[in-house]
């Protein structure tokens, strides 16, 4: 019987080694959350389920997530951040094309449908539209040369990534992005149900006065 369940030699490696890129995954999450302790209690972080993430099959046939993520949200709007680990490698952007070690990952596409993703659920949740822009961060030590900045998606270091954030200015106050991380942290928000709690909130257009729209009472 102890024979019968005993993995193999290769399948114990595979394990370990799955285990060591999760934590290598994760650990390069932390970093990237570090960052975001600068801006202040204004902003949220929210770790949204990415169930829909691509899966990525290494050399062996082993299936992972290479990517971390979570939400970003404060007065500059809602940020559905990538953090991509290149270690030591060095990273080659021209557009929407990135080239590491010779491979050119689909990371921009990834980051964009993850920010659709959660853009059309917080849509549903809250019963207006609620723009969410994908965010690509970097997580290594490894140069990263660019020729071309990609469209409708921002990258940077993780070093860079609380700059990045509040370059945008003031979009929504704290109070809705508040309201908003509350929202994004329900479970019913992902699973597509109703939650009734989370309407009235107002999104600023350019040029307007940011300003709440209160609830109105019953």
């Amino acid at each position: 019987m102890l024979e019968a369940v005993r993995p193999t030699a290769l399948e114990w490696a595979r394990r370990r080694r799955a285990e060591r890129d999760a934590r290598r995954v994760e650990a390069a999450g932390a970093r990237a959350l570090t960052r975001l302790d600068h801006l202040g209690p204004a902003w949220h972080v929210v770790d949204w389920p990415r169930n829909d993430a691509p899966v990525v099959l290494d050399v062996e046939g082993r299936a992972r997530d290479e990517r971390a993520g979570f939400l970003a949200i404060g007065p500059s709007g809602i940020f559905a951040v990538t953090v991509a680990d290149h270690g030591r490698a060095r990273v080659m952007i021209a557009g929407d094309v990135v080239q590491i070690n010779g491979k050119r990952p689909a990371y921009f596409a990834e980051a964009r449908r993850d920010a659709k993703r959660a853009s059309k659920a917080l849509t549903a949740a809250v019963g207006m539209t609620v723009p969410v822009t994908p965010v690509l961060t970097f997580v290594g030590s490894g140069q990263i040369s660019v020729y071309g900045l990609p469209k409708d998606c921002l990258v940077a270091t993780h070093r860079e990534l609380d700059r990045l954030l509040v370059a945008g200015g003031q979009k929504i106050t704290p109070a809705t992005a508040e309201k908003l991380s509350r929202v994004a942290r329900h479970p019913s928000t992902w699973l597509n149900a109703p939650y009734r709690s989370a309407a009235n909130y107002r999104w600023y257009e350019e040029g307007r006065t940011a300003a709440d729209k209160k609830g109105s009472r019953r």
